[in-house]
């Protein structure tokens, strides 16, 4: 019983960290002008405005399907589902990075992946079959 119990617990820790981590980046991404955004992610002057946008509003659906289904109790079959899409997110990032030539860049990309794979393995493991229906 008490395994279960830091498992939820730690899992709700990386679900909550990687929401954070989201929801700042799609901030800054929708946010932010190109030209300061360009300071810290070059990339973001080099593609056209609507990819930034795009890739903004995907943090933001990616940080939402992490929390909320599992805290408002409704379809919490959608956080582990939530957490594929992160890894999806990131591991686009990554070929996107290592097309450019920015492999040095991947480093989060990769952390990220990793925590949103145990995600996806905890919370799938603990959620009901009804949850999808």
């Amino acid at each position: 019983m008490k395994k279960n119990r830091i498992l939820h617990v730690t899992l709700w820790l990386i679900q909550l960290m990687l929401a954070a981590s989201l929801l700042w980046a799609a901030s800054m991404k929708l946010f932010q002008p190109l030209d300061t955004l360009a300071a810290m992610w070059p990339w973001t002057n080099q593609v056209p405005r609507s990819l930034v946008t795009l890739t903004g509003m995907v943090d933001v659906l990616g940080a939402l399907g992490l929390v909320l289904p599992m805290l408002v109790n409704v379809k919490p079959a959608l956080t582990p589902l939530a957490a594929v899409g992160v890894i999806l997110l990131m591991i686009t990032a990554s070929i996107f990075h290592i097309a450019r030539g920015e492999v040095s860049l991947i480093g989060v990309n990769v952390i990220f992946t990793l925590l949103a794979a145990g995600v996806a393995w905890g919370r799938w493991t603990k959620v009901p079959i009804r949850s999808f229906l």
